[in-house]
């Protein structure tokens, strides 16, 4: 590697202060990263931290030709380094030709998606902070170059949290003043089994080119976020319930405002599938885990706030949390302190009146 960790992390650190947009953050760190680790193709993705679907993505031209392919195979088949196991692994990068003993060909994704676009390894890696995943990077190599090595998977994992902070900082930053919406109605698009457009209202289209607009994309190309929660929405069976996630991300636009959007799977009457996809602005209950990660709540913080959102009095809270009344008035002082307000009432102004 021609500089080190150190140098690269330095890179990285006085670019998260830079004043710029996510997609310029991830395009100029994928090209510090290439400095240490050479790759042929990138992508650096943003999640939402709940349900680890894609919240947009930065991607080099090879890469984007395959990208809903990638998208398929992670959503819709079984492969080595799923992004989800990463996440969820003691060292959160890996390499396809480590995990197939050099034998790629094992992998369905290499023989169906990498192989025939010209690509030979793959490195893939979950950014995590705190225990956090908020996005992940993924390298590629051209067939017949070097496989990545142990030293470069570690370097990479070593600069996954410097990653993600930034990540995390662009997911959460607070707007400084009022955002507002002209749109009351939910954009509804419905989409084939195969992701093609059939029709949708005039707010999904205002949504569709706000998200465009945010990922630098074509007319014609669907958002990344439309992608991943329809793969995830198509990979659910009804033959297991209780294993379904949720096909659903928040994200946060340039404005402040956090959208929500949500797939769900229509089955019709002659066998075909649909997908109806609702974009709209987000609810409290969507916005509430990413706020409790901007202001460092506690898990206890959290639930007070839920059921002040519903109305609950202190004897309520209380009774409810099965604690005592100056105990819901402790931690009331403690959320009051972190989010910079005195009262309930400026409580849920600072909490969704800023990001409604």
């Amino acid at each position: 590697m021609s500089v080190t960790t150190d140098e690269v992390k330095q890179q990285l650190n006085k670019l998260s202060d830079a004043p710029i947009s996510l997609q310029r953050y991830r395009q100029s760190a994928l090209s510090l990263i290439k400095e240490a680790v050479p790759y042929a193709g990138a992508c650096c993705t943003s999640v939402d931290p709940m349900t680890l679907l894609s919240t947009g993505a930065t991607t080099e031209e090879a890469v984007e030709a395959i990208h809903q392919q990638l998208f398929e195979y992670e959503y819709l088949h079984e492969d080595y380094n799923s992004y989800e196991r990463l996440a969820q692994s003691t060292i959160p990068a890996a390499a396809l030709s480590e995990a197939t003993d050099g034998q790629m060909d094992r992998s369905g994704r290499y023989r169906e998606v990498l192989m025939p676009a010209g690509f030979g390894d793959e490195m893939r890696a979950a950014l995590l902070s705190d225990g956090v995943c908020w996005g992940y990077l993924t390298l590629f190599r051209k067939a017949g170059e070097p496989f990545f090595i142990e030293e470069e998977i570690l370097f990479i994992t070593s600069i996954a949290p410097v990653l993600a902070k930034s990540l995390k900082k662009y997911a959460l930053e607070l707007p400084s003043t009022d955002v507002v919406t002209s749109l009351e109605e939910p954009g509804i698009l419905v989409l084939s089994e195969q992701l093609q457009f059939i029709s949708s209202n005039q707010a999904a289209r205002h949504w569709l080119s706000a998200l465009r607009s945010l990922e630098h994309i074509e007319d014609d190309t669907l958002p990344r976020p439309i992608r991943a929660v329809c793969s995830r929405a198509l990979a659910q069976t009804d033959s297991a319930p209780d294993e379904v996630k949720s096909a659903k991300v928040c994200i946060r636009m340039p404005s402040g405002l956090y959208l929500s959007v949500l797939a769900s799977k229509l089955d019709g009457a002659d066998g075909m599938i649909q997908l109806a996809v609702s974009v709209e602005p987000a609810k409290p209950s969507d916005i509430l885990p990413l706020i409790s990660e901007a202001y460092a709540l506690s898990v206890r913080e959290k639930e007070v706030i839920e059921r002040i959102i519903k109305g609950f009095s202190t004897k309520e809270i209380a009774m409810s949390l099965h604690i005592s009344a100056y105990t819901v008035q402790d931690h009331l002082k403690s959320i009051f302190a972190k989010t910079g307000v005195n009262s309930r009432r400026e409580l849920l102004w600072e909490l969704f009146s800023r990001h409604n």
